[in-house]
């Protein structure tokens, strides 16, 4: 599944997207609001699910090369958000949708996130 495809199943909105950033293939999930937490254990190709919509989403996407970000809720990025997500190529979906119910159609789709060992 690509970046594109996921918007479109979670209602979402690509708000930020290049061409090339949107046909990203999905291969795991990730749901936080803690950036450290975010950094720690995300991993690349993830696509992640959170309530943040400050640009410091931009530079922890970018340092863990996850596919996306889908902000909940129906909040929108700042505008030095979208700025940077362009700047960057990161993909940014904004949901109508609340956190636990975009993890839930992601999994159903097949998106795995990580279990702790």
């Amino acid at each position: 599944m690509t970046v594109a495809e996921a918007a479109v199943r979670i209602e979402g909105t690509l708000v930020a997207a290049a061409a090339e950033a949107v046909t990203r293939p999905v291969t795991g999930g990730y749901a936080s609001d803690l950036l450290s937490d975010v950094m720690a254990n995300s991993r690349e190709g993830d696509i992640w699910v959170t309530m943040q919509r400050h640009v410091n989403i931009i530079a922890v996407a970018q340092l863990n090369g996850l596919s996306g970000i889908v902000i909940v809720n129906g909040r929108q990025p700042e505008p030095e958000t979208l700025k940077r997500a362009a700047e960057e190529h990161i993909p940014l979906i904004s949901t109508p949708l609340q956190a636990f119910d975009v993890a839930g159609i992601l999994r159903g789709l097949g998106i795995q996130g990580r279990r702790a060992i």
